[in-house]
Formats: C-alpha cells, structure tokens, sequence
C-alpha cells in the first residue's frame, strides 16, 4: 500500500475493520476536551455597554477614546467600585476591551464568570469611562480650576462689561472725542466677539461634551468561544481524525509484500501458485487467558485491516485442485521425487493451514520410493522471521516456502532463504495462501409432506391391480 494512491475505498475499510478502535479514542478526545474545558478554559460570559459620543469626530479622535475607555485610569477606577473579593484592576484589565463602532458609538465589553459579573463589569467600566471623559474635558471640575479657553471666555465677558461701561460713561456724543470713544470701544466688542467665535470653532472639545451611555448592558445568555461543547467536540473529533490518518500514515510505510511477483523475487525462488485457505470465524478462536491480548479482541485490532476482503470460493473440490496443481509443478520442478521441507514463517496461521494440507495432499499420491512421476514427501517446519533457523541437511533436500501474502517483509524472505541455503536446502518454490470465505453447504430440498411422488400419480394412472 506504500505505492498506492489513498482512495475513499481504504478509508472505508479503516472505519469498518478499526470501528470500535476508533470508537474508543473519540470517547477519549472527548474526555480530553472535557478535562480541558474545565481546567485551561472555564466558561466565560461576555456583555457588552455603548457610549454614544455627541457631535463630529475624527477617525484618530474615535481611536484615542477607545484607548481612554480601556486604560488602567478607566478600569481601576471600575474596580473600586465594584469591589470584587480577589479582583484587582489589573486582572479586570484583561477583561475589558472597547471598540470604536459606527455612528460615533465606542462598545465596551467586559468578561467574567458569569452572566450576572459581565454585565455588571460592562456597565460600571461605561460609567466611569463617561465619568473620566468629562472630567478630561472640564465639565465635571470646580469653577476655580476653569482653565484655558473657559477662563479666556470669562475674561472676555468681563472686558465686554468695562466697555459698556466706559461707553456710557463717556460723554453721549457732545464732543467729537467722546463720539470716536465710542467709536473705537464698540469696535474693540465686535473684535472681541469675532475671536471668541473662532476661538469656538476651533475648540477641540466645543460641541463634544455629554457623552451618554446607551442604556445598561444586555445579560449575556451564551457562553464565549470556545466553550465546553465545542471543546468536547473538538477533542472527539480529533482524535477520531488522528486514528484514522495514523491508519492510513502506518500502511504507507509498511513494506510487507503482497503480490506474488515480488514475494518470488524475494526467496529468490519461482513461483509454484497460489492456493486458498477457509478463513476461520472468530467465534472459533480459543479464549485466551492474556489480558492483552482479550483487549486487543475487544478492540478489534488482533486482526489486520489492510488486507483484501477475504474472497468467496467455490466448494471444497476446488480448493483441492489448486493444491494438485502445486504439486503437479513441483513434481515438473524436481528432477526426481525426493524429501523437502515445508517452511511456514511462525505466527503464520493461514500459511500453516495450507502446508498441511499441501503435504496431505501430496501425500495421498505417492512416497519417495515410487516412479519418477511421484509427488515428494514433505515435513513442514516453523522458523522465526526475526532469527531464522532451518534444520540442517538430513534425509531432506530442499525447501518449499509456504506464506501469505502481507504478512512479510523483502528482508524477512531474505532472511529465511539465506537460512534454507546455509542449512543446505535449495529453495524450490514458493506457494502463496490466501483465505476466503467458504459457501454454506447447500441443504437438500426435501418436498412438502402433502405432496405426492410422480412415481406414485403416473402407477395410479396407468392401471390399477389385475
């Protein structure tokens, strides 16, 4: 499978064969999500208040109240008023964001643990926001701390008040000096008015005072992102996607051979055939008594999902001229008839089940001392894939390799060729074993208990007794 494309059809496989597997981890991503929840991300509540700031501001301007709303003056002061046991201004200042909304309007948010703390915190960080702006722009000060232009207005008015007086003191138009008096000091007003209304219309502040909260924050009924269900679901669903690509990551670094031509080249050995084994139910696996290993069958990962679906084969005749056809080849293979040994990797159990009937079947034919048509004699023998060893020469003179298919590595049948050559066996040929599933046997049809043999209705027509 390292060389083939992952289609949709493997991903099935792996979610049929690997299902309660994968079943379990998704409980376990789940729990995962739970526990994370609950310790790194407890539910979270957040309400949000508007300050409605009256008439025209630039985009600059909006930005440094936003700021304002925001800063350690605002908050602290919020968290005073509050006086949450344990809560700090600067724990709050991580609560509390502001941002600048169309139509003049900042939105203030605040978060805590629940809905009820949220809507609280939103409401007073609003209230001293406006609270502090205005004493910013010196509506909410003593009239002795009146500075810069509010004080120039005043001096202003006063100076308007002397020049009314100085007019009406002067002498009404008796002389032509009293007459340019009043000229000049009615001049001296209408300057002084025209600067104070430049000076109103350049006034950063003229016109921005009063700003208004917009009623109190709405309880929030939902919890912040993420919240629990997300996270559990979260969890769940990754790990359920980590098994699957773990699945999909471990069969495209397996190496194990499943074609015969590459199983052939391997052993270094032709290839005699293939034959077929009856896959075994697993209702029919003896109980163990290794706890692991009833784990693993609970799980369902004591079997293989990367191999082929076991395919149905014909009856038992069958099946039994494959095996002739295996020992007709190994017959045309040897030179005369003779001892060899069947070799079956260990913990090969389909491979096994194949030996022994390939040497039942080439034992029911013939023996060594027959013609040199003759099927030779085989004893099968188990040797580990890991650390081989093959019996050495005795009455036997060769080897037959006997596996199935996906099950090995190319070093693996190397390994146990190099062991068949140093114990003296040439390797002969290689059979491959695959299980399939068996038809039932068909029951013979038995006819209805009310019904009548033909034999019998043709006799009764035909004549009666003599």
């Amino acid at each position: 499978m390292s060389d083939d494309t992952i289609r949709l059809v493997t991903i099935g496989r792996v979610l049929r064969r690997r299902r309660r597997l994968i079943a379990v981890l998704a409980v376990l991503g789940a729990l995962v999500g739970y526990g994370t929840s609950a310790l790194l991300f407890p539910p979270r509540y957040t309400a949000s208040a508007s300050v409605l700031l009256p008439g025209q501001w630039e985009e600059r301007e909006l930005l440094t109240q936003v700021q304002i709303a925001a800063s350690s003056a605002v908050v602290d002061r919020a968290a005073a008023r509050l006086g949450w046991a344990g809560v700090s201004g600067g724990e709050l200042r991580d609560r509390v964001s502001a941002k600048a909304a169309d139509g003049n309007i900042i939105k203030i948010s605040g978060t805590a643990d629940t809905p009820e703390r949220a809507q609280q915190l939103s409401d007073r960080v609003a209230q001293e926001f406006v609270a502090f702006a205005a004493r910013i722009a010196g509506d909410g000060g003593a009239p002795e701390a009146d500075t810069g232009p509010e004080a120039l207005r005043k001096k202003v008015a006063e100076t308007n008040r002397r020049i009314t007086e100085l007019a009406n003191a002067a002498d009404p138009g008796r002389t032509v000096e009293s007459v340019q008096a009043r000229t000049a000091l009615e001049k001296l007003r209408t300057a002084l008015q025209e600067a104070m209304k430049k000076l109103d219309e350049t006034d950063p502040m003229a016109g921005k005072a009063g700003m208004v909260v917009m009623g109190p924050a709405a309880r929030p009924t939902g919890e912040v992102p993420p919240t629990r269900v997300q996270l559990v679901l979260a969890g769940a669903l990754l790990f359920f996607l980590a098994a699957v690509v773990g699945h999909l990551a471990a069969a495209r670094v397996n190496r194990r051979l499943r074609t015969e031509p590459e199983i052939a080249a391997a052993l270094g050995s032709p290839l005699l055939g293939t034959v077929d084994v009856p896959g075994e139910r697993r209702s029919h696996r003896p109980a163990g008594g290794d706890p692991r290993a009833l784990v693993r069958r609970l799980l369902g990962v004591d079997t293989r999902w990367d191999v082929p679906a076991q395919q149905r084969s014909g009856d038992e005749a069958g099946r039994r001229i494959r095996y002739r056809r295996v020992c007709a080849r190994l017959r045309a293979q040897l030179p005369a008839p003779r001892r060899l040994l069947v070799v079956v990797p260990d913990g090969d159990e389909i491979a096994r089940r194949a030996a022994g009937q390939l040497v039942a079947e080439a034992g029911s034919h013939s023996s060594p001392g027959a013609s040199s048509g003759g099927d030779p004699v085989l004893r099968v023998v188990e040797v580990s894939a890991s650390e081989p060893m093959v019996p050495d020469r005795d009455t036997e003179s060769g080897a037959l390799v006997v596996l199935s298919a996906g099950s090995w590595t190319a070093g693996e049948l190397a390994g146990i060729a190099e062991a068949c050559a140093d114990a003296g066996h040439e390797v002969v040929g290689a059979v491959v074993a695959g299980a399939v599933r068996t038809r039932p046997p068909r029951s013979a049809r038995r006819p209805p208990e009310n019904a009548t043999a033909p034999l019998a209705v043709r006799g009764h027509a035909t004549g009666g007794p003599a």
